[in-house]
């Protein structure tokens, strides 16, 4: 009677023995794409995407560049962490792509909207505010005082490039899928 018992360890042990090998087992390890080495990843939802980026504006001003600042930029693709313009120029993109894409404002920080622009009552018991402060909202959008009088104290809470057209040359450096 110890003979199925036996066969069955056995065969229990081979299947471990097979998982542990590597041949046809599933990694949990993320698989990266980058430099030489590149495997022609294709950035897609829920990858990490690791890029430079220059950002200008229509009158040629450089409005922001990580290559500036020395240091890559690193967000999931389709995750929201980004504009939806962003997103959607390093989606189908490899490492090594080199992307200008201009974008206008509805696929960046969206239209400059009068609805943005609020007024509070002033309250001097929170301290001094003055124009172009930047403050934050209730909910941690931040806006900038516009005007302040002794009953109210108005604010923008559009983003500083609501309205732009924004042109990125993007530089995908890595890719890594989990």
């Amino acid at each position: 009677m110890h003979a199925p018992r036996l066969a069955i360890v056995a065969l229990a042990i081979g299947v471990i023995a097979a998982a542990c090998s590597g041949d046809g087992a599933t990694s949990t390890e993320p698989s990266v794409s980058t430099g030489a080495d590149a495997q022609g990843f294709i950035a897609q939802d829920g990858d990490q995407v690791e890029v430079h980026y220059v950002l200008t504006l229509d009158d040629g001003t450089v409005q922001d560049s990580s290559r500036d600042r020395g240091s890559t930029f690193t967000f999931t693709v389709g995750a929201g962490d980004v504009i939806a313009g962003f997103d959607t120029a390093v989606r189908g993109a490899k490492v090594g792509d080199v992307k200008t894409v201009r974008m206008e404002a509805d696929q960046g920080y969206g239209e400059w909207s009068e609805a943005n622009i609020v007024a509070v009552p002033f309250n001097p018991d929170q301290g001094d505010v003055a124009v172009g402060d930047e403050v934050f909202l209730t909910n941690g959008q931040p806006a900038v005082v516009i005007e302040v009088t002794a009953e109210t104290v108005t604010l923008d809470a559009n983003h500083p490039l609501a309205g732009e057209a924004l042109t990125f040359e993007i530089e995908v450096i890595s890719i890594t899928r989990a």
